[in-house]
């Protein structure tokens, strides 16, 4: 059977249709390597500490600009670059040594990390750099960013992660998709950037 030109092309301009609806909404995230996180606290992190026993010890704590803070009894302790787990045992050892505490039982949790940051682009309510929280993953920066704009494209929203000083790569996820349950969420890590496409009309 022998086909016109015209109709070969509408063929194949159908398969393009059906090819491309096929494609959208489905996260690209092969080449988007798991987050290597650091948990250290920096300058500007905010973090809760409680030694067993001692209620009116004060509770939370800036780390300063110099990544010190002021602890009671002990002055000031250098923590920044330091793991919370390092930090509780720094305090512990300290209040031992200076026979302020005979056996301190110190707990440390980290409320805000505000050295380590997200940011976020494009159509969403409010764009802007977000502090990044330990198992925060993409649908809580987007829900911290006020969610997408009326005219955000929710199957095309770009992470973008840096996995060498001079190398990052992109992938593409779908926002929608996750939201239905037909993706995972995709975990974050401190430095990431996701940018928000806009719906083509």
């Amino acid at each position: 059977m022998k086909y016109s030109a015209r109709c070969v092309a509408c063929i194949w301009f159908a398969v393009l249709l059906v090819a491309l609806g096929c494609s959208r909404g489905h996260a690209t995230l092969a080449n988007l390597p798991e987050p290597t996180q650091s948990t250290s606290v920096g300058p500007g992190d905010l973090f809760e500490v409680s030694v067993l026993g001692e209620k009116e010890l004060v509770k939370e704590y800036r780390v300063q600009p110099d990544g010190t803070i002021d602890f009671p009894y002990l002055d000031r302790l250098t923590v920044a670059g330091l793991e919370p787990q390092q930090i509780e045992e720094l305090i512990k050892s300290e209040l031992a040594n200076r026979k302020i505490l005979a056996d301190p039982q110190v707990t440390l949790v980290v409320k805000q990390y505000n050295s380590k940051k997200v940011s976020i682009i494009g159509a969403v309510q409010k764009p802007g750099s977000l502090p990044w929280t330990e198992g925060m993953r993409l649908i809580d920066a987007i829900s911290l960013a006020g969610g997408l704009t009326s005219l955000a494209d929710g199957d095309r929203v770009r992470i973008t992660r840096r996995v060498a000083p001079n190398r990052t790569v992109t992938a593409t996820v779908s926002i929608d998709d996750i939201s239905d349950g037909k993706a995972a969420d995709v975990p974050l890590q401190a430095g990431d950037t996701i940018k928000v496409d806009q719906r083509i009309f």
